[in-house]
């Protein structure tokens, strides 16, 4: 079974994209964070992501969400953001990487969880703002920037995925997964 990330800045369109692939088959584990944000709030937490613990909380539901999604062999996966983001969003928030967030990150490189070839998502040039997503279009380059330097510091490749239609970025997806397994 083939894992690949999904990542990008904020606001890309990520998501659109994600239903597109699961309507066309494919297996989708969800973001962490954004649930997590979204919990929190509905226990009366405004800004979660301000707490450091929410870096380990993110940590911890992304490695259950892909022990739970070890089971689904026959398809590929595409995973919305994966520990690598956690350590990107530590670092924009200016948390440091615990232990926990660096056990997480040891595992899934020695054991090559996902694919090498991270699909990024490239902003459309605009942010929605919602309660989970408070960023600036600013604020969100500077987070895609610290993104990109991340994967690569340990050793992932970034396939830019440009603004598009949503039809038109699951096809530059799709011929990049096709391609690679030629």
């Amino acid at each position: 079974m083939k894992r690949y990330i999904l990542t990008g800045t904020p606001g890309a369109g990520k998501t659109a994209i994600l239903r597109q692939l699961e309507c066309d088959g494919y297996s989708v584990i969800e973001e962490a964070a954004t649930d997590l944000i979204a919990l929190r709030q509905a226990q009366g937490i405004a800004e979660p992501w301000t707490h450091p613990s929410f870096i380990d909380a993110v940590a911890e539901l992304q490695k259950r969400r892909e022990q739970r999604a070890a089971h689904d062999t026959n398809i590929a996966q595409f995973h919305d953001r994966s520990v690598i983001c956690t350590v990107a969003l530590a670092t924009y928030l200016g948390f440091p990487v615990t232990d926990l967030l660096a056990r997480e990150v040891n595992r899934i490189v020695a054991k090559a969880t996902f694919e090498k070839r991270v699909f990024f998502i490239r902003s459309l040039g605009f942010i929605a703002r919602t309660e989970a997503r408070r960023i600036t279009l600013d604020e969100a380059v500077r987070f895609e920037k610290i993104h990109e330097e991340t994967y690569h510091e340990f050793g992932f490749e970034i396939f830019p995925i440009p603004p598009g239609t949503v039809g038109e970025r699951v096809a530059a997806i799709a011929r990049a997964i096709s391609e690679a397994s030629r």
